[in-house]
């Protein structure tokens, strides 16, 4: 896949999120594109160099989408909701469990995230 296909997805994904606010309401836009989408991009992103360098353009998208305070109070929800499943988790059987190594790396992304999205000012050293 050429870096304009990995453009266009991210960029597709913002637009599919305007599309669901407008009929779903913020929670389900949120959801879909920060809870969703712009995860899996971080972790595609870490993976392979070409998703790792529209990673800025995607963050900066999403943090003109939503308010500050809507980014805060969402990802607070997130946040909640991964913890809630993380303990249900360990109730469930050894084979729908995710190792200990992923989730870390899960957790580690979310961190990153949650700090590009509601930092009061983003730039470059």
């Amino acid at each position: 896949m050429s870096g304009r296909k990995h453009h266009e997805i991210w960029i597709e994904q913002c637009e599919a999120a305007r599309t669901i606010k407008a009929r779903y309401g913020l929670k389900a836009a949120f959801d879909y594109l920060i809870g969703e989408k712009l995860m899996n991009f971080a972790s595609a992103a870490s993976k392979h160099p070409e998703f790792a360098r529209g990673f800025p353009r995607f963050i900066s998208e999403a943090r003109q989408m939503f308010t500050p305070e809507e980014m805060r109070t969402h990802i607070t929800r997130l946040e909640r909701e991964q913890s809630k499943k993380a303990g249900e988790s360990l109730e469930e059987d050894e084979l729908h469990r995710e190792s200990p190594i992923a989730a870390a790396e899960r957790l580690r992304q979310f961190a990153t995230v949650k700090e590009l999205l509601t930092s009061t000012k983003l730039g470059t050293s």
